[in-house]
């Protein structure tokens, strides 16, 4: 059974929102941490905008693997966008409340994103399956109704899963103490805020997160497996060379979300203190967003010819 921790106040219900304690133990270096938050979250920002509009204004990027990359991008930015702007106010003022419907609101936007994009991924995956294994066929198979269902399917399950299950979380009753230590309304320490048994919420976080987190990460695997089977059997070096290098960019991106995600919650409460668990959690939060962007630019060469040419195009002067 878990429930808050026992409080004078414990029969009280909590209507009116939570305090984020958040970073609050930093004290004046708050304003660092700020000052650096806020370039960092300005840097998702305009990558991630900057490979939407490249690929916009492309055609010849207008390819499957692309329109899932826009995807992404947006995912990305609605993930980041969620939490830090909240957490740049709180680093400035010193009342670091957020509304129940405000907590709910955020729970349902991390979450939703963060289930869709382990999803996406997976069918990010299956293209490149498709473009290696199948590559006479993958216009066919990859076409734009098939890749708008995949893209679908992903928001769908995001969006069913995950508003079912913050709608449950916040329907339970919370009482007690108020404070959150944490600076978002992630769910393990919003579920210590209920003072009713939370076992069979955490039966389904953990059913959720294996159905639907572990399951798109092993049909990454088997992708892969399959990929790298076909890429060996290929008769040329150069042959192998070019087909790993389409799906090198994504194979960095699903190492680089799920190892930070692994590292992450497998290092949470095993370390010294909340304060550094919040640390982890930060570097998740900030890293993947800002550097999917980072690889598949320098990494790709047709983003970076398409880059070339809309700076170019811009630049040159207008015909008289």
């Amino acid at each position: 059974m878990t429930s808050s921790e026992s409080d004078p106040g414990k029969n009280q219900t909590i209507s009116d929102g939570f305090i984020l304690v958040g970073f609050s133990y930093l004290n004046k270096l708050q304003i660092l941490l700020f000052l650096v938050l806020l370039f960092l979250y300005l840097a998702i920002l305009l990558g991630n905008l900057l490979v939407i509009l490249l690929i916009k204004l492309n055609p010849s990027l207008h390819t499957p693997m692309y329109f899932f990359l826009v995807n992404l991008s947006f995912l990305g930015i609605c993930f980041t966008t969620s939490v830090i702007p909240q957490l740049l106010v709180h680093l400035l003022v010193e009342k670091k409340t957020i509304s129940f419907a405000g907590c709910a609101a955020q729970m349902y936007v991390i979450t939703i994103t963060g289930l869709t994009e382990c999803c996406l991924l997976a069918a990010m995956a299956y293209d490149r399956y498709v473009a290696i294994r199948h590559p006479l066929h993958y216009t066919t198979i990859m076409s734009g109704r098939a890749c708008a269902q995949l893209m679908g399917a992903s928001w769908f399950i995001g969006i069913s899963v995950e508003v079912a299950q913050t709608t449950w979380i916040f329907s339970l009753p919370f009482c007690g103490s108020h404070r959150i230590h944490h600076f978002f309304c992630d769910i393990p320490p919003v579920l210590k805020m209920a003072c009713t048994d939370t076992s069979k919420n955490e039966i389904m976080v953990f059913t959720v997160s294996v159905l639907f987190i572990l399951g798109p990460f092993l049909l990454i695997i088997l992708s892969y497996v399959l990929i790298i089977f076909t890429i060996i059997q290929l008769p040329s070096a150069e042959g192998r060379r070019k087909a790993f290098s389409t799906c090198s960019s994504h194979l960095m991106v699903v190492t680089l979300f799920y190892g930070l995600a692994l590292i992450t919650y497998m290092g949470l409460g095993s370390s010294s203190s909340p304060e550094s668990d919040q640390v982890i959690v930060l570097i998740d939060i900030i890293v993947a967003p800002l550097s999917n962007p980072i690889i598949y630019t320098l990494r790709n060469k047709e983003v970076k010819g398409a880059f070339r040419k809309t700076v170019e195009s811009l630049l040159s002067p207008s015909s008289v």
